[in-house]
């Protein structure tokens, strides 16, 4: 998608989102701090705390509370190629913490100690990944993290909800093997690949089991972590 039609999907993006996502009978909000909270553990275990994130590919900004809510960040920066998306961003959730410039404004420089980025990459054209991914790991200082969230093209019920959700009608979506290699080739270090939300609200008595499952690539979604390396 053009930086130019996701300027025409601004104003809409979350109840377009909403609407796509009320057949898991979950909202937006639900997915967003399930995705952080599962970043906090891994996090946690790696024994990284991230004093300054950079949310790729942020849109409205709707994510930027929650890192610094869920994961304590002390400073968040949202990058996004749509200008109109930026100035909303801006306006509703712009502080002392809380920055937000376009792609085109951003210089990676090694600084980040966490890149967030959720549902950004089946976004971008197949040819132009590797550079993207590239740009991601220039933004990762050494030791820092990469937390890469994709939609997952083996559950049917992920394409059920992206057909219904407009901003979604050109994505192109990546199998976990082919995020992993963009991951190496771009110099990170691939630390696991895990898989989440695997029960809608209708069946959330089995939510429970959720941990368990999350080698199996069964979830609507998958978490993709990486490292740089310190030396």
């Amino acid at each position: 998608m053009t930086r130019a039609e996701f300027d025409a999907f601004a104003d809409s993006y979350d109840r377009d989102l909403d609407r796509g996502l009320s057949l898991t009978g979950e909202g937006k909000e639900y997915y967003a701090r399930g995705r952080l909270v599962a970043v906090r553990r891994a996090l946690d275990q790696l024994g990284v705390d991230p004093a300054r994130v950079l949310d790729y590919g942020c849109g409205t900004g709707t994510a930027a509370p929650l890192l610094r809510e869920v994961l304590g960040a002390r400073q968040v920066v949202g990058v996004d190629p749509s200008a109109a998306s930026i100035e909303r961003a801006r306006a509703q959730h712009g502080d002392d913490g809380l920055r937000f410039i376009t792609l085109t404004d951003f210089r990676a420089d090694a600084s980040f100690d966490l890149v967030f980025a959720n549902g950004v990459f089946h976004h971008i054209p197949p040819a132009d990944r590797a550079a993207a991914m590239g740009v991601v790991s220039a933004a990762v200082r050494p030791g820092g993290v990469l937390a890469l969230w994709e939609n997952n093209p083996l559950n049917p019920g992920t394409r059920w909800v992206m057909r219904r959700v407009a901003f979604d009608h050109d994505a192109v979506l990546l199998s976990p093997g082919e995020v992993r290699r963009l991951v190496a080739v771009a110099g990170l270090s691939l630390h696991r690949t895990s898989f989440h939300f695997v029960f809608p609200k209708r069946l959330s008595w089995f939510r429970g089991l959720e941990p368990a499952l999350s080698v199996l690539p069964l979830g609507g979604q998958y978490l993709v972590l990486a490292s740089k390396s310190l030396g």
